[in-house]
């Protein structure tokens, strides 16, 4: 099915439509933010949000969740989320970072809890409409998205194009058949949208290229920026905790009065916490606030990359939103490595 083109009553009345059908998850305002949330009226969502406080990620990997239970030493069940729903909203450089998690929530020994929520759910993407202030997913790679999505939804003036890209996506745009498709100038306006979106995105201004940041980081491991900045830093984990590419996590058991019957849960965690890296014996890897700071760098530029080739940055700027001794930059840090030590 061609791109159809909708105004915004009808689009409204689309949305009201995929309500009535499965759960929906879109993006809606909380106070002057906005975040992901369960959507029961399609006038609630907003896709002319800037950026959502935290990533769609955690759609797929809740900040807490219960993995099995027990009732003893030979029982236990695994607590499966499969129940299917549909992700409205999600703008490009989310939708990159979620294509990234997929790859490595498969790798190796495959998460059947993240890749259960992720089989389940149809992402409705967004062409970005206003710019966040501390976005820089234009020097990413990551302001425009052709894959990874199931329907792409790009505002043209007074109407909507809706871009069906999957099966999944079509099953879900058939009661659109009547609409009309998308026009030559409704097309073209959408690849100006692209083209200005590459340009404009880039509230920070990465100065080496992708493809030099691995190179730069293997040379650059006692450059004096990882102590100049760790001083300042809090170590309260903001920085990871809103980043839609980060997924360690903690896992423990919780017994209950019996001592018989519990849960195994996991919950989010992040190598800017100072007791990450604690083992048995109350030895700590990291324990220096600048080995952490560091970690976090190396993480995201070298070792995602050595594994799938991928940076794990997307542009979002929510670590520097969320950054109060604002050292979380990671347009400053990667420039910061061109300068001599």
């Amino acid at each position: 099915m061609n791109a159809k083109k909708l105004c915004l009553n009808a689009m409204q009345a689309w949305v009201e439509s995929l309500i009535g059908k499965c759960r929906v998850i879109g993006v809606q305002a909380k106070g002057e933010r906005f975040v992901f949330a369960p959507l029961t009226r399609a006038r609630d969502l907003r896709l002319d949000y800037d950026v959502t406080l935290i990533p769609p990620k955690a759609c797929f990997l809740p900040p807490q969740e219960t993995l099995l239970t027990f009732t003893g030493p030979a029982g236990y069940r695994s607590v499966v989320d499969d129940e299917p729903f549909i992700l409205l909203g999600v703008h490009p450089y989310d939708v990159a970072a979620i294509a990234q998690m997929d790859r490595l929530f498969e790798q190796d020994y495959a998460d059947v809890h993240y890749l259960a929520r992720r089989r389940g759910a149809v992402l409705i993407a967004c062409d970005i409409q206003t710019a966040s202030p501390n976005v820089f997913a234009g020097c990413m790679g990551t302001a425009t998205a052709d894959e990874g999505f199931d329907i792409l939804l790009t505002r043209v003036g007074d109407h909507y194009l809706v871009d069906a890209r999957t099966d999944a996506g079509k099953a879900l745009t058939d009661s659109l058949a009547s609409a009309p498709d998308a026009d030559a100038v409704s097309l073209a306006r959408r690849e100006q949208l692209w083209l200005d979106n590459r340009k404009l995105l880039r509230k920070h201004d990465l100065k080496p290229s992708l493809a030099e940041l691995p190179g730069l980081l293997e040379r650059s491991y006692e450059h004096p920026v990882w102590k100049d900045k760790a001083r300042h830093c809090f170590s309260c984990g903001s920085c990871v905790m809103v980043c839609p590419t980060c997924y360690c996590f903690d896992v423990q058991d919780e017994v209950d009065w019996d001592l018989k019957c519990g849960r195994r849960c996991r919950t989010w965690d992040g190598c800017m916490l100072k007791d990450f890296a604690t083992v048995a014996g109350a030895h700590n890897f990291r324990k220096d606030k600048a080995d952490r700071y560091r970690h976090r760098w190396y993480r995201k530029g070298k070792y995602v990359y050595d594994k799938i080739g991928q940076i794990a940055c997307v542009g979002c700027g929510r670590c520097v939103t969320a950054c109060v001794a604002g050292i979380s930059n990671p347009v400053d840090v990667y420039n910061r490595l061109l300068e001599a030590p």
